[in-house]
């Protein structure tokens, strides 16, 4: 066997620092470090690639309301109620000509996904439904119109030479929003320095970039849901004394503001009466309209570890940090300076 010579070996040393040089170039450019900061080792974190599954089972949603009004519904008495409903809808409204069940349907999946506000009802995945929902109303639109002018006994051509193809526009949906939704889950990027954590995001024109102290952090918490439990991956989220990490939500009735109300405002010629049935009814109101606020952990991608896998060392490096930087080790350190120099 050939022994490499001390050149060569030489060589291979420069290549390899200059690589690790290049790499920590990348990362200050990348998390936009400051003069002497660097990303720790195994420091780095994004989002698990099952992070988003929801959303990709959304693109399977669409996909499968395209797939079903290209070929329809086979129904028999032991078919589901739902499914025979849609074949009616279909059955009544022609949708070969004018899509209206289409249109129903894909608007009643995009309201039900924003008002579970899950992980998937954020404003680009409801946009992206609301798009396809509307896409063949456009193509269609000259049957649109010929359809609405045949009610009233007129003629209308066509003007738009071909018509909406469900199977292919589904595939072309599937294809592109999953590819988003890939692009999307790899925008979010997470650092932990030497001095501070890094929260990136960069996803076509947003950008966000988000600096936390070490002394800052009041308490870590960490998520698991037992889809995370399953797949391996959990959330980790940073308290901080400002609030990072935290929204605040109101809840209760509100039927808005008491002196809003027509008639329960007072008036210089009101009776004593008239005033004390005008003040309980204002009550009244301003009780209905209590909202109580609270807080909650928001598990934002842009502002935690969001479901990564390698989470218990990214816990374990973050505690750790926290506690060399803050004020009582601070302190333990001062104190030990101290006596040691008393003692020399």
């Amino acid at each position: 066997m050939s022994e490499e010579t001390p050149e060569a070996e030489a060589k291979e040393v420069t290549t390899t620092e200059a690589v690790e040089e290049a790499s920590k170039e990348n990362l200050v450019e990348k998390y936009r470090l400051i003069s002497g900061e660097e990303v720790l080792a195994d420091g780095e974190a994004r989002p698990s690639t099952l992070a988003f599954i929801g959303m990709y089972f959304v693109g399977l949603i669409v996909f499968g309301v395209h797939w079903l009004f290209e070929f329809g519904v086979s129904t028999s008495d032991d078919t589901h109620i739902l499914l025979k409903m849609i074949d009616g809808l279909i059955q009544l409204t022609g949708s070969e000509e004018v899509p209206i069940a289409f249109v129903l349907l894909m608007g009643t999946i995009a309201w039900i996904n924003r008002m579970l506000n899950v992980s998937t009802s954020g404003r680009w995945v409801t946009t992206a439904i609301l798009l396809s929902m509307a896409v063949p109303v456009v193509i269609q639109l000259d049957n649109v119109i010929a359809w609405f002018a045949g009610i009233f006994g007129k003629e209308f051509g066509d003007f738009i030479p071909f018509g909406y193809d469900y199977l292919i526009a589904g595939a072309i949906f599937l294809v592109v929003f999953w590819g988003t939704t890939l692009k999307y889950q790899r925008s979010f990027s997470y650092a932990i320095t030497s001095h501070a954590v890094i929260f990136q995001h960069s996803f076509l024109l947003s950008r966000s970039h988000r600096r936390i102290l070490f002394d800052r952090i009041s308490e870590v918490m960490v998520e698991r849901t037992p889809m995370g439990t399953m797949l391996g991956y959990a959330t980790v989220t940073i308290m901080t004394d400002s609030g990072v990490g935290l929204v605040e939500e109101s809840s209760g009735i509100n039927a808005g503001g008491a002196m809003g109300v027509p008639g329960t405002k007072d008036k210089s010629d009101d009776s004593t009466g008239a005033k004390v049935r005008k003040g309980v009814f204002r009550s009244f109101i301003a009780m209905l309209s209590y909202q109580r606020t609270t807080r909650r952990v928001d598990p934002d991608p842009k502002h935690c570890f969001y479901k990564i896998r390698k989470w218990e060392g990214i816990k374990l490096l973050l505690n750790e940090m926290h506690r060399k930087h803050s004020s009582s080790n601070l302190l333990e350190d001062l104190k030990e300076a101290i006596q040691g120099e008393n003692e020399s």
